[in-house]
């Protein structure tokens, strides 16, 4: 009763306190749920279906694997780190209540690697139903790859660019199968320096991840051009600014006056299940089957960059991708 009465009494004696609180709370709620942008509300079965996804024992990744393997799927996660994969697919057999959910090795800066993935799961698997290349690492040092490839380029678009051409076949015996490639916003800034892929001269890490993603745009489209009539479609998305691992890199080098003055921001960005939405949209919304090639955001149709639409420049990429990867 006390303290009930203090309460009153605190409202009474300071109202414009109280609305200026209140008022201040509702709005970045109301912000909040705007940031966590759109859902996927499908409520399509994946019983019987197969899906691989690598970097999947965290973040958006992870939260990708509970919701297709509660759809029913059996969920490979194709991750570098086994041991953090195991504990991963433990807990997504738990939330799921989907106890087929295995994990395989996969690292994206090794062709060695990637090729080993590739026939393990030609050898061990039936079918693959769902690709969907999700792992990546962002604003990373001038880092190379275990085949000398500057590590952006060569983990998010060189890695996936094989591995999905190396399961191409499964896939398409599968059909009707999906591939899905998480991009990002930062494919807006970015564009393919064909002549310096690497960035020899004048290497910036955003520089090199928006080149990166744009990349995931443009094998996307190209992509979606060379399996027409094959039953395989494919998307590319933005999840979102999420609270995930993937700002490691940068996070740490931001000048501390920046870190204050954004700490307060990451209330309001979205949480790794949101983020994963307009993933699962494309996975399986059943009105996408017939859609290929184009570019997602917060589960809606986006219109990517107009470096993003360049057929030209997709064919020039994929054309030098597989000469990099040693694709004939």
């Amino acid at each position: 009763m006390q303290s009930f009465t203090a309460i009153r009494s605190f409202v009474f004696k300071y109202p414009k306190t109280i609305t200026v609180v209140t008022v201040t709370g509702v709005g970045l709620f109301g912000v909040k749920k705007w940031m966590a942008g759109g859902a996927c509300h499908s409520k399509a079965s994946l019983d019987g279906k197969t899906v691989l996804i690598t970097g999947g024992n965290t973040g958006i990744g992870k939260e990708t694997a509970v919701d297709l393997a509660r759809r029913g799927a059996r969920v490979i996660l194709a991750c570098r780190d086994t041991d953090r994969a195991n504990k991963a697919a433990e807990d997504v057999r738990k939330r799921s209540g989907n106890e087929n959910v295995t994990v395989k090795k996969l690292d994206l800066a090794s062709l060695r690697s990637v090729r080993q993935l590739a026939k393990d799961v030609l050898a061990s698997e039936e079918r693959l139903d769902i690709l969907i290349n999700n792992a990546g690492v962002m604003c990373c040092p001038k880092w190379q790859t275990e085949d000398g490839f500057e590590m952006q380029f060569g983990v998010n678009h060189l890695g996936h660019f094989l591995l999905t051409n190396c399961l191409l076949d499964l896939l398409k015996k599968s059909a009707p199968s999906r591939i899905v490639n998480v991009s990002s916003l930062a494919h807006e800034r970015g564009q393919i320096y064909f002549d310096d892929l690497y960035q020899e001269k004048d290497y910036h890490p955003w520089k090199s991840y928006a080149q990166s993603k744009l990349a995931n745009v443009l094998f996307t489209r190209e992509l979606a051009n060379r399996l027409q009539g094959t039953g395989v479609t494919t998307y590319s998305l933005h999840p979102g600014i999420i609270r995930t691992e993937l700002g490691r890199h940068f996070w740490p080098t931001m000048p501390l006056w920046k870190r204050v003055v954004y700490a307060p921001l990451r209330f309001l960005i979205k949480s790794p299940k949101e983020g994963a939405q307009t993933t699962i949209y494309c996975a399986v919304m059943e009105s996408l089957q017939n859609e290929s090639g184009l570019y997602y955001s917060n589960c809606t149709p986006k219109t990517a960059a107009p470096q993003g639409l360049d057929d030209e420049a997709a064919k020039k990429l994929w054309d030098m991708s597989a000469s990099m990867v040693g694709l004939t």
